[in-house]
C-alpha cells in the first residue's frame, strides 16, 4: 500500500476470503497494471492474470516482503500527486449486483486521517498502541493509517482465526490503548471469560462501527471496559466519516445517553435526512441519511450512472434509513433494502431485533421479510439461543407483546445454531433470506 502511494499508483486491496473469480473481477474492473500476490494463493493469481488484459507485471511474494523493500530502484521520495489523484479503489460489498470501486483520493484520505485523530482517538501519540482485530482490507485498514501518522504501534493477531483470549493477552502485554472493531467482535470480546483474566486498563478508545450495536451488548461492554467506547457510523464511500458517539455520550444509564443513536456529525461533515425528492426532513422524521463534505469519495470508477445516483441533490446517499433529533443526533432505522412492507405498512427489522434480544435466551436475532400471499410480506425471526437455553414460539410472542405494534410481530420463528456472516463479522441478511426460501 505505501509502496503504491510512493509511486503515485492506485492501491486495489483484496480480502483473502474472496474466491479466485471474485479477485479476478477486481483486477479486471480496476484495470490493474501490476498484480502482487502471496505465493499461498496461486489459483487467485492465475485467475486474475487470465481475466485481466491490463496486467503488465506479476509479483509473487513468498514468506516475506523483504524483496519488495530492497529493490535496486528503491524510491526515497514520493511521487508528486495532487489532492484529487486516486489513491485507493475501495470496493463495496456488492449487495446490489457486482461490487463497485469507490475512488478514494489522496486529499480525501488526508482529511480522513485528521478527522479520525480528531473525533475517534484524540491525543494519540507515539506512546499509543493499537490492536487489529478486524480485516485490514476494510475499516481496520483505514484505522491503521492514523496510527502511522502519529507514530503509534500496531499489533497484529498471530493467525487468521480470531482468538478472544489471545486478543486480551496482547492487550495486557503491549498495553494496547485503542482498537477498532465491529459490534459482533466487541460482543465476543466482552462476553468471553478471558476479559476478566487480563489487565485492560490501558484501553482509552474501543472503537466500533459497521453496524449499530444492540443496547444489551452495549451496556455489557461498558460494564466490562468502562467509559472507553466510541461508536461511529460510516461506509467505504465516505471512509467512515459520517457520525461519532464519543465516550462522554455512552452510559449504562438510559437516561444519561441518546440510546440507539450513532452520534452527531463528524467534524467538517454535513449530515441531513432527505426524502425521495431530495427535500430536507424535520427532526424525528424518517428518511434517507445523506452526507456531504471532504470525507466523501470522488465517485465510482468507470461507473458514471452509479456515481450520479449516489450523489443526487448534491448529497451522498448512504442507503440507510433514519432520523435526526432536535440536537442533531442521528438514529439509524435500518438499510432501505432491509425494510419490508406487510399489509401496506413499512416494517423496519432493526426495531424488532432490539426487542427480541432483550429475552435472556436469545444470543442473536435476525428478522427478514418473506413473500406472503395475503399480506405481501411477513416477518420471519431467525434466532440463535444462548448455550444450554431453550425457548418456544409462544414465549417469544409473549415477550414482545405490548412492546411492538401487532403488524410488526414476526409471523414465525426459526432457530439456527448460527447466523451467516461476512468476513467482516456482519450478518448477511440476503443469505438468511436465501436459506429461508430454500427450506
Amino acid at each position: 500500500m505505501f509502496a503504491a502511494w510512493m509511486l503515485g499508483a492506485t492501491w486495489v486491496p483484496t480480502n483473502f476470503r474472496l474466491t479466485p473469480p471474485e479477485v479476478a473481477y477486481l483486477a479486471t474492473s480496476s484495470g490493474a497494471a501490476v498484480h502482487i500476490f502471496d505465493s499461498a494463493f496461486p489459483e487467485h493469481a492465475a485467475a486474475a492474470k487470465a481475466e485481466n488484459p491490463c496486467c503488465q507485471l506479476e509479483i509473487s511474494i513468498g514468506d516475506g516482503w523483504e524483496e519488495l523493500a530492497t529493490g535496486r530502484d528503491a524510491k526515497t521520495r514520493p511521487a508528486d500527486v495532487g489532492r484529487d489523484h486516486p489513491a485507493w479503489f475501495f470496493y463495496t460489498s456488492g449487495t446490489t449486483g457486482r461490487p463497485k470501486a469507490g475512488v478514494l483520493t489522496h486529499g480525501q484520505l488526508e482529511y480522513v486521517i485528521c478527522n479520525h485523530l480528531c473525533d475517534l482517538m484524540p491525543a494519540t501519540t507515539e506512546h499509543d498502541v493499537s490492536l487489529v482485530v478486524a480485516p485490514l482490507s476494510h475499516g481496520a485498514g483505514v484505522h491503521a493509517l492514523p496510527q502511522v501518522a502519529r507514530g503509534a504501534a500496531t499489533v497484529l493477531m498471530p493467525s487468521e482465526r480470531f482468538d478472544v483470549a489471545e486478543a486480551w493477552r496482547l492487550v495486557e502485554r503491549h498495553r494496547v490503548s485503542n482498537m477498532f472493531t465491529v459490534p459482533t467482535i466487541l460482543t465476543m470480546l466482552t462476553r468471553h471469560d478471558s476479559v476478566d483474566e487480563h489487565d485492560h486498563s490501558s484501553l482509552r478508545y474501543v472503537i466500533y462501527a459497521g453496524a449499530p450495536m444492540y443496547r444489551a451488548d452495549q451496556v455489557h461492554a461498558l460494564e466490562k471496559l468502562g467509559p472507553v467506547l466510541v461508536q461511529y457510523f460510516g461506509m467505504g464511500e465516505v471512509t467512515g466519516n459520517i457520525t461519532v458517539l464519543p465516550p462522554s455520550c455512552h452510559s449504562v444509564n438510559d437516561a444519561e445517553m441518546q440510546v440507539g443513536s450513532c452520534g452527531f456529525p463528524r467534524t467538517g461533515m454535513d449530515v441531513t435526512i432527505l426524502d425521495d425528492a431530495g427535500n430536507h426532513l424535520e427532526p424525528g422524521t424518517t428518511g434517507e441519511i445523506c452526507v456531504r463534505g471532504p470525507g466523501v469519495f470522488a465517485g465510482y470508477h468507470d461507473n458514471p450512472e452509479a456515481s450520479e445516483k449516489a450523489t443526487a441533490h448534491g448529497w451522498f446517499h448512504t442507503g440507510d434509513l433514519g432520523h435526526m433529533d432536535a440536537r442533531g443526533f442521528v438514529y439509524i432505522t435500518g438499510r432501505a433494502s432491509d425494510m419490508y412492507i406487510s399489509g401496506g405498512s413499512n416494517v423496519y427489522p432493526r426495531e424488532i431485533e432490539e426487542i427480541l434480544l432483550t429475552h435472556p435466551a436469545v444470543a442473536e436475532a435476525c428478522v427478514v421479510g418473506l413473500a406472503h400471499e395475503k399480506w405481501g410480506e411477513t416477518g420471519v425471526a431467525v434466532l440463535v439461543l444462548n448455550a444450554g437455553m431453550t425457548v418456544t414460539d409462544q414465549q417469544m410472542a409473549a415477550h414482545i407483546e405490548g412492546k411492538l405494534a401487532r403488524y410488526k410481530h414476526p409471523a414465525s420463528y426459526v432457530y439456527w445454531p448460527e447466523l451467516p456472516k461476512s468476513g467482516y463479522g456482519k450478518v448477511v441478511k440476503r443469505d438468511v433470506k436465501r436459506l429461508l426460501e430454500a427450506t
